[in-house]
This record gives structure tokens, C-alpha cells and sequence, in this order.
């Protein structure tokens, strides 16, 4: 498969994604955000093969630049087009996204948002 965002892999660093997620968290949404995070832990995860890794940077890449389809600057519509890339590189990777990477993406969401809105978690969960 042809990965389509593998043009934005070179944005991608943990220090430009961790930046933007603390910048702009609260506009961009828990649902993002959490998609984002499951991402970003099975990227970490070792078993996690090459091929599964360079889509998971691309779509963070993607969700990392500035020059997307809508400027993210837009508020919620600014985010759309980024949970639907988001979307797509989960469902690609689901296979990877296992309890543990669940279990550390919503203490780290817990972390910045404080209290968790389960039923948008679970709309994220259901696409896996």
C-alpha cells in the first residue's frame, strides 16, 4: 500500500508533535488529541514493523504542519481534515494498537485535559 503522507515524514520529531499537542490541545480536542497519542505509543511500541511505522509518521507529519487542507488556526473546522488523516492511519495500524498503548495514551490525555469524555474515546476506539 502507498503510503499518501509519506511527503510530510520529515516534519515529524517527537519534540515538533509533543509541541503542538501542548499548544493546542484544547483547541484541537480530546478526540485528536487521544487519536494522536495512540499513534504516537504504538510508533513507540518495538513490535511495531517498518512499513506500519513510516505511515504512522507520515500521518503525524501531516497533523504536524502548518500547510494542511484547513489551516488549523480555524477553530473545530481547522481539525477535520487532520482527525481524518488521523483516522485513516489508525485504521491502517489497528493491528498495533494494543491496551497498553491505549492505557498510556488516555493517562497522558488525563494528564492535559483532567477529566476524560469517555463517549469521545470510544468513538476513537470503535474505528480500531
Amino acid at each position: 500500500m502507498k503510503n499518501p503522507f509519506e511527503k510530510y515524514a520529515t516534519l515529524f520529531s517527537e519534540g515538533s508533535l509533543l509541541g503542538k499537542i501542548k499548544h493546542f490541545a484544547k483547541q484541537a480536542g480530546m478526540k485528536v488529541v487521544y487519536s494522536v497519542l495512540l499513534l504516537f505509543y504504538a510508533y513507540r511500541r518495538t513490535d511495531t514493523p517498518i512499513w506500519a511505522k513510516r505511515i504512522i509518521i507520515g500521518v503525524l507529519g501531516y497533523f504536524i504542519s502548518p500547510f494542511d487542507a484547513l489551516p488549523d488556526l480555524t477553530p473545530i473546522l481547522g481539525y477535520t481534515d487532520d482527525l481524518g488523516v488521523l483516522s485513516f492511519g489508525l485504521v491502517a495500524i489497528a493491528a498495533y494498537i494494543n491496551d497498553e498503548v491505549r492505557i498510556k495514551a488516555r493517562l497522558k490525555l488525563k494528564d492535559w485535559f483532567g477529566e476524560l469524555d469517555l463517549e469521545e474515546l470510544q468513538e476513537v476506539d470503535q474505528q480500531l
